[in-house]
């Protein structure tokens, strides 16, 4: 698994320079480096597996979608027999 470096001193110092004070700078690259910290990341075996579960409900909903496209076809067909004989 691999780690993403993060410089918080460099970042700090870059947004003093724009006009951050000490504290809110230090508060924000502190902020950005637990955000962006390894556990809040995805790694290639989660982007898989999220992408194999939507495979999945992806290929259920298209299931369900046909069935009720055929469905209605068959009644429509079915209704539109009964007025013929009806006539």
């Amino acid at each position: 698994m691999s780690t993403i470096a993060f410089d918080t001193l460099k970042f700090a110092e870059r947004l003093e320079a724009g006009g951050f004070t000490h504290e809110q700078a230090k508060t924000a690259a502190m902020a950005f480096a637990e955000a962006s910290s390894e556990q809040n990341v995805a790694t290639r075996g989660d982007v898989e597996i999220l992408r194999r579960d939507l495979d999945a409900k992806l290929s259920e909903t298209k299931t369900e979608i046909l069935k009720w496209i055929f469905g209605t076809a068959l009644a429509q067909v079915g209704a539109i027999v009964a007025l013929l004989k009806l006539l």
